[in-house]
C-alpha cells in the first residue's frame, strides 16, 4: 500500500490526522498509525477514522506468538507489524504514517512513501538521538529517502542545512512549508475550531477562512506542512485532491 510518513519532535499527530482527513475527503481509503495512544491501545491503528477492532489485536498476537518469541521485538515494533498488517488485508489505498521516535532507525523507516513529511525539530530523546539540534534533525532526517519529496513544516536555521544536505545526497526534492506558505491570521471561533487565513508564495490561490479543529497555536505551523504536502500530493492525484476536499478535510 502507497504510504506518507511523518516524522518530528512536535506536530506529528496533528500533521498525521489533517492529513489522513483530508485523503478520506478525497475519497481514499485510508490508514492511519500514529502513537503513542491515550485511553485504548486501538486508537493507534485506524482506517477512515475507524479503531482496528480488537478482535484483530488478539487475534493477532495470537497468531504470530511464535515469532514474538523468537524475534523478542520491542513493543513498538511488533505495533508497527499490526498495523502494517491490517492496512494490507483491509487493502488501504494509502496510509499516513507517524514515526515512533527519531527516524533513521524507527521500525517505521522500511516504508517507501510517497513524500515525507518533518515537522519540526527540538531536543528530545537526546540520550538516543544526539544532543544537538543538528544531530537530531539528522536522525529524523533519515526518514528521506532517494528521490521522494520530503517536506519540511518549520524553517530552523540550525536544522535546515542538514536535511537540505541529506536531499541533496538521496536527490530528494525538498520542500520548506515556510517558503511556500504563510499564516496571515488566525482566530478562534466560538465553535472552538481554529481560521486561519494563509497566502501563498507561490502561484497558489492560498485559502481564506481555513477551519482546523485541532487546538493549539502551534497548528499554524503544522497546517503549513500539511498545505505543503497536499501540494505534492495533487501532482500525484490531480483529479481527487481538490480545493474543496482539502477545505472539508
Amino acid at each position: 500500500f502507497k504510504t506518507v510518513h511523518v516524522a518530528g519532535t512536535n506536530g506529528k499527530g496533528s500533521t498525521s490526522h489533517m492529513l489522513a482527513s483530508v485523503l478520506q475527503e478525497a475519497g481514499f481509503k485510508v490508514g492511519l498509525y500514529t502513537s503513542p495512544h491515550l485511553r485504548d491501545f486501538r486508537e493507534r491503528i485506524k482506517i477512515n477514522g475507524v479503531e482496528v477492532p480488537e478482535e484483530y489485536v488478539t487475534n493477532f498476537v495470537a497468531s504470530y506468538q511464535h515469532i514474538f518469541d523468537e524475534v523478542k521485538p520491542s513493543f513498538f515494533e511488533m505495533t508497527v507489524a499490526m498495523a502494517f498488517k491490517y492496512f494490507e488485508e483491509e487493502q488501504v489505498d494509502i496510509a499516513v504514517v507517524e514515526v515512533g521516535m527519531g527516524g533513521r532507525l524507527d521500525s517505521t523507516n522500511i516504508i517507501e512513501p510517497l513524500l515525507s513529511i518533518i515537522t519540526n525539530i527540538g531536543f528530545d530523546h537526546t540520550e538516543f538521538l544526539g544532543d544537538t539540534l543538528p544531530r537530531i534533525a539528522f536522525e529524523k532526517g533519515g526518514i528521506i529517502k532517494a528521490g521522494i519529496p520530503a517536506i519540511i513544516s518549520e524553517l530552523n536555521s540550525e536544522t535546515i542545512p542538514v536535511f537540505e544536505g541529506l536531499a541533496n545526497n538521496l536527490g530528494a526534492p525538498l520542500v520548506v512549508a515556510e517558503r511556500c506558505y504563510r499564516v496571515e491570521s488566525s482566530a478562534l471561533l466560538p465553535s472552538g475550531l481554529q481560521q486561519f487565513d494563509i497566502a501563498s508564495f507561490t502561484d497558489n490561490e492560498g485559502y481564506s477562512k481555513l477551519e482546523v479543529d485541532l487546538q493549539g497555536s502551534y497548528q499554524a505551523k503544522n497546517i503549513l506542512g500539511v498545505l505543503a504536502a497536499i501540494d505534492v500530493l495533487k501532482d500525484i492525484y490531480p483529479d481527487r485532491i481538490t480545493p474543496e476536499v482539502v477545505r472539508l478535510g
